[in-house]
Formats: structure tokens, C-alpha cells, sequence
């Protein structure tokens, strides 16, 4: 009988999940704009990998050049798969989209990318 020992089997689902995790970090922004009046904006960032939402950064108070603390993990995302960025303005009654950032994810770290939005840029990090 040919049957892999069940270490090995362990392992070997323990390196195929370890393969398709995603974890995004380090988001930053700069130069963003809010609505015409001309106010700052009170933005923040929502993730998704393929069609898992990873959820939101909290929103900053009146800044164009914001940091989030927020880290998001993706645990099924693989290479290929379609990461994307949406920046918001937090208004009172409904939140204006900055922009939004496409990629196909990448094996390998990658660290402070930079994606262009219509007023400002999005620099984020992300492992898989």
C-alpha cells in the first residue's frame, strides 16, 4: 500500500494553505481629495481579494495624506487573483469613491506600491 504517512500529509496541507494566504498592510495615502467645496476629505480604504471582501480601515478626519493601521488577511487568495482598493470619503449622508486600485496578486512580498487614483495616490503592502 502506497499511503503517504499522515505527518506528511499534514504537511503537505499545511504548505498548499500556506500558499494562498494573502495578508495586506501599510496602507497610506497622499494628495487626496475631498468634495468641491473645497474640504478635506475623511477617508478610508475597502479590500477585497477575488470576491472575498477583507472589510474596511477605520476613516481619518480631515486629511489628504492619511495612514491606516489596518492590517486585512485573506487565507484562500492566490497568485492571480484580483486585489483591489477602494478609497472613500466618509460623508453624512453618502460616502463620495476616490478611486480604485486593481492587480492580480503576486506571489512574493511587495512593499509601499503605488497606485495612482484620479486625485492622489494609494501605497500599500501585501505578502503572499
Amino acid at each position: 500500500m502506497n499511503a503517504l504517512p499522515l505527518y506528511a500529509l499534514t504537511l503537505v496541507l499545511a504548505l498548499s494553505s500556506a500558499d494562498a494566504a494573502l495578508r495586506v498592510y501599510g496602507l497610506r495615502a497622499s494628495g487626496l481629495k475631498g468634495d468641491p467645496a473645497p474640504n478635506p476629505p475623511d477617508p478610508y480604504v475597502k479590500v477585497w481579494c477575488g470576491p472575498a471582501f477583507g472589510g474596511m480601515t477605520e476613516f481619518h478626519k480631515d486629511t489628504s495624506n492619511p495612514t491606516w493601521g489596518a492590517s486585512f488577511y485573506f487565507p484562500d487568495c492566490r497568485a492571480g487573483d484580483h486585489l483591489q482598493f477602494e478609497v472613500w470619503d466618509k460623508d453624512l449622508n453618502f460616502d463620495d469613491k476616490l478611486g480604485t486600485c486593481n492587480i492580480a496578486a503576486q506571489p512574493g512580498l511587495h512593499q509601499s506600491m503605488a497606485c495612482p487614483l484620479q486625485h492622489g495616490t494609494l501605497y500599500y503592502s501585501y505578502e503572499l
